[in-house]
């Protein structure tokens, strides 16, 4: 078992993934949707909103989300959060593992 909490004095951090545990995929959390563009050639990111409102960009396409919501980036698709709300929280998924620009399967 492994238990971890967000660390509400950090915009963003990792609970856990293949460099601290067995867990073989990233798992991580954000305070605030984090306004820096970017894009993954192999890896998915799979956004859970636990509680709050933002605003994700996902190739130009402006989408709302709110607690409760999901909301999958695939590969190769630029994005950012661009608004949210103070009590904002999400945790992140990624799929597969990449380091260093090459998927990573153990």
């Amino acid at each position: 078992m492994i238990h971890s909490a967000v660390d509400k004095h950090r915009s963003k951090g990792w609970f856990l993934g293949p460099w601290n545990s067995k867990v073989p995929i990233p798992l991580g959390y954000a305070n605030q949707g984090i306004n820096e563009r970017h894009y993954h050639k192999h890896m998915f990111e799979i956004y859970l909103v636990a509680n709050g409102e933002s605003t994700v960009m996902i190739d130009g396409r402006e989408i709302d989300l709110k607690a409760g919501d999901m909301i999958v980036v695939e590969p190769n698709e630029v994005h950012s959060f661009i608004r949210n709300s103070d009590d904002y929280l999400h945790f992140v998924v990624n799929v597969p593992f990449v380091k260093d620009d090459k998927v990573v399967v153990e």
